[in-house]
């Protein structure tokens, strides 16, 4: 006989085989043994000592019930927001056309059947099965728990960095409802500088666009810092857009996944709405066809460049934000039969799928920019930041109904931000959490945990949004259940992929990678 919260009950037959029992019980609450019985179906033997049965039993350890996602839906719409980031509007279409176009397709999509999805399906069910953070989930193996430690760390770097990246796209945002946009030739200000021409003759001393004056100078103020020695004040602007992200962060995640598992119903299909009106708005712009071919057009040649490889390589683990804790920390909350092989080529597929499509709503659009300009389509064309808050909302500034655009690509933009750094704030969370389980059942202490650890991000983040911070990142362009019968065959895969393809291309990669920059 069991209690309400699930454990037996003291004195009854299942209590006195508890160490039998205790084999067979998840930690996700679920009772699991290898034959497929109930344990409590099958009385246990009596104890054969009247001493044994009348000693004091030892008091169990309460188990603090686990959330779970609200639905299955919640947790792929979260690990594809999750996945699918900045880095597939700004990194991955760079990267396709600079090594070969539609060929470096190839490399690409070997590195995810090969390396991608087994290591992704990998840390799924880690965390699935394990039901714990990052630090936790390597109590089967204590030796290993630093591996946890350092999956907070790079997340915690990685927070520290996206939102001011986020907070860029607030000041794009609130920018783009002035009409005429503040960096388009329309504006007052600007009209010096359309006029002399700022597309340059080759000079040094080459003039600079408004979008990029509206870069470098309002936005990031790398013209008033000399150095390292003087970093300048604090711009107050950006340190407000911080505030402002950091802010919206807590909201979405104060209720842990009972709410940011609602949010992400918004947050990661507004997106895919946005990329679709572009490409069919690219579409119909000339020039439009010059900018897609210059994305697609294949080089053959590129496939002999070991660099190419190691592009394709590193762009999957960029993308699926494998080894960094977020993808664990959300695959714990998941029931224990839920079907992780399915949600792997899923969210893979939808995530290399974004990448391949947002190309298509990217250079459609800076074609039209170079035929407008008569240049050609790589003199505009660019990545990183360089490609988000430049080239991209220059040509935005030159289609009719320029504000209207500008919002929607920045809406999308922060969105698209804010999935990535849900999954990256929750491995953080989850991993405290389960070390200092206490804080689930105070929400409270839960509350203020949280908000303490945003406003320690905040602080942190702000030496990112000074003067000499902001030039130093200018120069930084590239950091940025039941299975059906099916599923147990595509396990042969995955098992091959973990014994020898994987560690195999791994050692390759950064055999060829060594290789490369040695020769450099």
């Amino acid at each position: 006989m069991q209690d309400e919260s699930g454990k037996a009950a003291l004195g009854s037959p299942a209590g006195a085989s508890a160490p039998t029992a205790q084999n067979s019980v998840h930690l996700n609450g679920h009772t699991v043994t290898k034959n497929g019985h109930n344990p409590t179906a099958t009385p246990a033997p009596q104890p054969q000592f009247e001493s044994q049965a009348s000693s004091p039993a030892p008091t169990p350890t309460p188990v603090i019930p686990r959330e779970q996602w609200g639905g299955k839906y919640e947790f792929l719409l979260s690990c594809i927001g999750y996945c699918v980031g900045l880095g597939n509007v700004w990194r991955f279409p760079y990267l396709c056309y600079r090594n070969g176009g539609g060929v470096f397709l190839i490399p690409y999509f070997i590195m995810l059947f090969f390396t991608g999805v087994p290591l992704f399906l990998m840390e799924l069910s880690l965390g699935q099965y394990g039901a714990a953070g990052p630090i936790t989930v390597w109590k089967c193996c204590p030796l290993l728990k630093g591996i946890g430690i350092g999956m907070l760390c790079v997340s915690t770097l990685v927070c520290l960095y996206y939102n001011v990246i986020i907070a860029w796209t607030f000041y794009y945002l609130g920018s783009s409802f002035q009409s005429p946009l503040p960096w388009s030739c329309e504006a007052i200000a600007n009209a010096g500088l359309c006029g002399n021409g700022t597309t340059g003759n080759g000079s040094i001393n080459k003039a600079l666009s408004p979008t990029e004056i509206f870069w470098n100078e309002r936005v990031l103020g790398v013209v008033h810092s000399e150095g390292l020695h003087n970093p300048g004040p604090v711009r107050w602007p950006l340190a407000l857009c911080l505030l402002a992200a950091w802010i919206v962060i807590f909201l979405c995640m104060l209720k842990g996944i009972r709410s940011s598992g609602k949010v992400v119903y918004v947050t990661a299909t507004f997106p895919y709405f946005v990329l679709i009106v572009l490409i069919i708005r690219g579409a119909t712009l000339e020039g439009s066809l010059q900018g897609v071919a210059f994305y697609l057009t294949p080089d053959w040649s590129r496939l002999a460049n070991a660099q190419v490889w190691n592009d394709a390589a590193s762009q999957i683990f960029y993308s699926l934000g494998i080894g960094v804790g977020g993808l664990l920390s959300m695959a714990s909350y998941n029931k224990f039969d839920n079907n992780v092989i399915r949600d792997t080529l899923i969210i893979t597929t939808g995530n290399c799928t974004t990448s391949f499509f947002a190309g298509f709503a990217i250079f459609s659009i800076l074609g039209h920019m170079a035929w407008k300009k008569g240049v050609p389509v790589g003199e505009v064309a660019d990545t990183g930041p360089g490609l988000a808050f430049v080239a991209y909302p220059e040509a935005l500034a030159l289609l009719p109904g320029s504000v209207f655009w500008s919002i929607m690509f920045f809406l999308m933009l922060f969105m698209l931000g804010i999935d990535t750094l849900f999954g990256n704030m929750e491995g953080i969370t989850t991993a405290v959490l389960d070390e200092f389980p206490q804080l689930r059942t105070n929400t409270l202490h839960k509350s203020l945990f949280l908000g303490a650890l945003c406003f320690c991000f905040y602080l942190m983040g702000l030496l990112l949004v000074t003067d000499v911070i902001n030039q130093f990142c200018q120069d930084i362009l590239d950091m940025i259940c039941h299975c059906p019968p099916w599923c147990g065959k595509v396990l042969l895969y995955f098992k091959a992929c973990w014994v020898f393809c994987t560690p195999f291309l791994l050692l390759v990669s950064e055999h060829i990678s060594i290789n490369v920059d040695i020769c450099c």
